[in-house]
């Protein structure tokens, strides 16, 4: 049976990304406590860096990634020019506007309305974690937003696909113009190796492994029996980087532990607003329900896995662009399940799903 072929249904919420909340508070908690009472251990991992990337945390950080990354069937690309709308709408708001929308609201808050909480450096600290999250759309967990909402599988794996190849190509150039304006020095050929790293390498191996057991085991059993294996890496290994990362940073944290609440405001207007824009787009130009919520949510949440790693490649495990990136972990499930409930509520507002 050839793969074009195949229905895919990806699975709801499970168990630990129901509670993925609840699982980085407490590892935050754990971090900063081993950070405490054992500071030998965030020393000893410190050792193990090359090149300002740590690799205990990249190593974690290919575990988050590629089980996503092997999920994407690139031969769906194809498929584009069957519902053309949806994929513009993503596109657009993913790389013309919401990079731009979130620097903005980071800008605003952190940089202004927040500066008499917040120093200047640690401002642009947390301004870079935000370009960060705000440069890479979601290509992960909008596959369960997707199911949640009754979304097309197939044509969300088309959104999915076609944001991966951009990201190939536009997230180095975005971030670097960004950073610029934000007035940080960071070398070009470090935010490259961070996209070598965290992008290409996953990628292609993803696509190796996708291609070959595919070819030998049959696309049923893959989606049967293999991906369900890696569900658990992805999880596991966010957990266990924000232990790392919180072992690092607990004195921060504790000595500012308003920053954590003050950082989430600009993400979560930039959730909403992203949501909202795309969302209204797609009901003004007619979108099938179950295109229009996937097109809408892929741009609301955020590849937190990509901007963890390039704010701790750039920045270090100790850096409040690291503590940035993890505040979009923070508040990324509760938001998003409540965007699935505004979706599931307004289905009527768009025409009932076409077959693509």
């Amino acid at each position: 049976m050839a793969e074009k072929d195949i229905k895919v249904k990806k699975p709801g919420l499970g168990f630990f990304e129901k509670y993925l909340t609840i699982w980085v508070v407490l590892c935050i908690i754990a971090g900063i406590l081993i950070g405490q009472k054992f500071p030998a251990f965030p020393e000893f991992l410190s050792r193990f860096t090359y090149a300002q990337v740590s690799i205990p945390v990249a190593i974690l950080i290919w575990f988050m990634i590629y089980p996503m990354m092997v999920q994407i069937d690139f031969s769906s690309v194809v498929r584009v020019g069957k519902n053309p709308k949806g994929l513009a709408i993503t596109l657009i708001t993913n790389w013309l506007i919401k990079p731009f929308t979130m620097f903005f609201f980071a800008w605003l808050f952190l940089k202004n309305i927040f500066s008499p909480w917040i120093s200047p450096e640690l401002a642009q600290q947390y301004l870079a974690g935000a370009i960060f999250l705000g440069a890479a759309p979601c290509t992960a967990m909008v596959f369960v937003w997707s199911y949640l909402t009754d979304g097309d599988p197939n044509y969300t794996l088309v959104q999915v696909a076609i944001n991966d190849l951009v990201l190939l190509f536009a997230y180095a150039p975005i971030v670097m113009f960004q950073l610029g304006l934000a007035k940080l020095r960071v070398p070009y050929e470090t935010i490259i190796l961070s996209v070598v790293l965290y992008i290409v390498i996953p990628l292609a191996a993803g696509y190796l492994t996708r291609n070959y057991l595919i070819k030998n085991k049959g696309i049923e059993w893959f989606e049967r029996d293999f991906l369900p294996l890696l569900r658990p890496f992805t999880i596991i290994g966010l957990l266990l980087t924000l232990i790392i990362i919180f072992s690092f940073e607990g004195k921060y944290i504790i000595e500012n532990p308003i920053h954590i609440l003050l950082i989430a405001v600009p993400l979560t207007i930039q959730t909403y607003f992203i949501f909202i824009l795309a969302y209204a787009w797609a009901k003004l130009w007619k979108v099938d329900r179950s295109v229009a919520a996937p097109a809408a949510m892929i741009g609301a949440s955020n590849f937190f896995e990509l901007a963890v790693a390039v704010a701790v490649s750039l920045f270090g495990l100790e850096s409040g662009a690291a503590v940035a990136t993890v505040v979009g972990v923070l508040e990324e499930v509760p938001i998003m399940l409540s965007l699935v409930a505004i979706a599931n509520r307004t289905k009527h507002w768009f025409p009932e799903r076409q077959k693509v």
